[in-house]
C-alpha cells in the first residue's frame, strides 16, 4: 500500500507507534495490599471494599483451591498451595502487605508457616493472617478475655480455643453456630450475629469480641454490635482489613467501623 507524503496510508489508515509518555503510580499509589482468598470465600473482598476505600489504597486478590467444608484436614491441605497462589498478585512487583484470608487454617498450619509461604511469594512483603491480625487487633484494644464466636464444628473451635489461649489470652466464653459448610455459614445474617454477640456476653467479664472466619459478615454490623454490648468487637475479615492498613503505614480513623479503627498498632 502507497503513502502520501505526510505519511497517511492512501488506503485508509496512518500508523503512529512509540507515541511519548510519562508515568505515575496512580493505583496504589499510598499501599499495595494483596490477598489470597479462598475459592469457597463469599465475604472476604466484599467486607475489604467497605473498609479499603481511601484514595490510593488498593488491594488485589488471588484465589486458593480449597474444600466448602472447614475440617482440619481441609484446612491442611491448602499449605501447599499457598505461595504459588500467591504469586499470581501482581507477578515480578512488589507489594507492600500481604495477607492469606483464612482463620482456621492459620492456627491448624500457625502463623510462622503461613507467612515463611507469602514470603516465599512476595519477599519484601509484610505478611499477616487474620488470628495474627486479631492477636495485633486485642493488644491494640488492651483486650486479655476474649469472647469468642465462630461457625465451626466442635473438633476446629477446639483448635481456635486451644490457640488463641496458648498465646496468652483468656477466652471465659465460646460460642458456635456449629456449621462446617462454608457458604451457609457466609449467608448467616446480621440478626443472628447481633443475637448470638450478645448471647455469649450476657452477664461475662470480656474485654472484647472475636467473630472467627472470614465468611462471616461483621464490618457493616459491628458499630451496633459495640452499641448494644458496649464491647469491643471484631473478625477476621474487620481485623485483617485494619491490620493490612496499618502494616501499610495508613493510620487512617474510620467512623462507623468499630473502636478498633480508632487504634494504631
Amino acid at each position: 500500500m502507497s503513502t502520501s507524503e505526510t505519511g497517511v496510508a492512501t488506503g485508509g489508515c496512518e500508523m503512529m507507534e512509540n507515541l511519548a509518555f510519562t508515568t505515575e503510580k496512580a493505583v496504589g499509589s499510598r499501599a499495595r495490599i494483596g490477598l489470597v482468598v479462598l475459592a469457597t470465600d463469599y465475604t472476604v473482598e466484599h467486607e475489604f471494599r467497605r473498609i479499603i476505600t481511601m484514595p490510593g489504597v488498593d488491594f488485589y486478590e488471588a484465589r486458593i483451591r480449597n474444600s466448602p467444608s472447614i475440617t482440619p484436614a481441609s484446612l491442611t491441605a491448602m499449605e501447599p498451595l499457598i505461595t504459588e497462589t500467591a504469586e499470581l498478585i501482581l507477578p515480578g512487583d512488589e507489594l507492600d502487605v500481604l495477607a492469606f484470608g483464612c482463620t482456621s487454617a492459620s492456627m491448624v498450619l500457625g502463623e510462622e508457616l503461613v507467612g515463611e509461604r507469602l514470603k516465599s511469594a512476595k519477599p519484601t512483603a509484610k505478611t499477616t493472617n487474620p488470628i495474627s491480625a486479631a492477636f495485633a487487633a486485642f493488644d491494640a484494644l488492651g483486650a486479655k478475655r476474649i469472647a469468642v464466636l465462630t461457625p465451626y464444628r466442635r473438633d476446629v473451635n477446639d483448635i481456635v480455643r486451644e490457640y488463641i489461649e496458648k498465646r496468652g489470652y483468656t477466652v471465659p466464653v465460646f460460642g458456635s453456630f456449629n456449621e462446617e459448610h462454608d457458604p451457609t455459614a457466609a449467608a448467616i445474617d446480621a440478626d443472628s450475629l447481633r443475637n448470638a454477640v450478645a448471647t455469649i456476653t450476657a452477664g461475662r467479664d470480656v474485654d472484647a469480641v472475636f467473630v472467627s472466619c472470614t465468611s462471616i459478615r461483621l464490618v457493616d454490623a459491628v458499630a451496633g454490635i459495640e452499641n448494644d454490648t458496649g464491647i469491643p468487637t471484631t473478625s477476621s475479615n474487620h481485623a485483617m482489613a485494619w491490620h493490612c492498613l496499618r502494616l501499610a503505614g495508613v493510620n487512617d480513623t474510620l467512623t462507623g467501623r468499630g473502636r478498633l479503627f480508632e487504634c494504631t498498632l
